[in-house]
């Protein structure tokens, strides 16, 4: 059975991508099984959105979530932090006041808060949300951080409460992603905003290789162009301020890494060699712009 489009409710869905199918259960070890999602890949003649045929129940997706952990991300702080800077940097160009002294945050979907930490540093009030045990427990204990472990729709937080709310690499898993940002408007003051990074299935790069582009993962369930989610975001409440690319620092190890999803024996390789001229730890920020960053402001401001 066909789900309708979750952007605009079409049901007229064509078939898009073919893919292999993912093991249920495995959400902690995806970041190299490219190609493997939970069904083949539909796209809405009404709407250009793209997302699995069926989706998949919300309260099976939270049971597995809530059991995610990559000690491969943790490991990469460095990258994490760099990253997270970058964006604080962009969504304080946005919200008045000088950088973000005394201003609210929310991280939905947090990770291990290493975002939150480094919003704190630079004087944001900040709350995160994580649906991963280890997760939430790690930015908690290790942090010293605000953060509930809960999911988007279950966490207890005040209305109208923050200037900001993020969601990184966050609305591609859900499977009502209209809900989340809804939510997201939901906990933001008049004139908030809402700040995203999300792959872009409208890229060149998603475009030229399909099925085996390296964010057709088993945890990802759409696959949203600038369009589609600016069309999401205008039904939801907000209308789009800035939009660009969100390249991520990673290590060179870790980069090289990561093509084991194509070639396990050169990853090996490409690593061993990095390690030998002392290159694997350097950080990197390659841009293939199929990684978008959007900033919306709730309307009505």
């Amino acid at each position: 059975m066909t789900s309708p489009c979750a952007v605009c409710g079409s049901e007229s869905l064509a078939p898009h991508l073919t893919v292999a199918r993912s093991s249920d259960g495995n959400l902690a070890a995806t970041t190299t099984d490219y190609g493997a999602a939970p069904g083949d890949i539909v796209r809405c003649a009404a709407c250009g959105h793209m997302q699995v045929r069926e989706l998949p129940a919300e309260d099976l997706l939270e049971e597995e979530y809530a059991q995610v952990w990559e000690e491969a991300y943790v490991a990469e702080e460095a990258g994490q932090r760099a990253t997270a800077r970058r964006a604080l940097e962009r969504i304080e160009r946005h919200v008045p006041g000088s950088g973000g002294a005394g201003r609210a945050l929310c991280d939905l979907g947090c990770w291990v808060g290493f975002l939150l930490s480094e919003a704190d540093r630079r004087g944001w009030r900040v709350t995160g949300v994580e649906p991963s045990h280890y997760g939430a427990a790690y930015a908690r204990q290790r942090l010293s951080l605000d953060v509930q472990e809960a999911t988007i729709a279950t966490a207890s937080l005040p209305r109208e409460s923050f200037d900001a709310v993020v969601m990184g690499d966050v609305i591609e898993h859900l499977p009502n992603p209209g809900a989340a940002l809804r939510r997201a408007a939901e906990l933001l003051r008049p004139g908030g905003v809402l700040y995203l990074t999300l792959p872009d299935a409208g890229s060149t790069v998603a475009r030229v290789l399909g099925a085996r582009w390296w964010s057709v993962l088993p945890t990802h369930v759409h696959y949203f162009t600038g369009q589609s989610l600016a069309r999401l975001l205008g039904r939801s409440g907000f209308a789009v301020e800035w939009a660009g690319s969100a390249p991520k620092a990673f290590s060179v190890g870790y980069y090289l890494g990561r093509l084991e999803g194509y070639a396990p024996a050169v990853a090996g390789g490409a690593v061993a060699a990095a390690r030998a001229m002392g290159l694997a730890d350097r950080l990197v920020w390659p841009d293939f712009r199929d990684r978008m960053a959007v900033l919306a402001r709730l309307r009505g401001a």
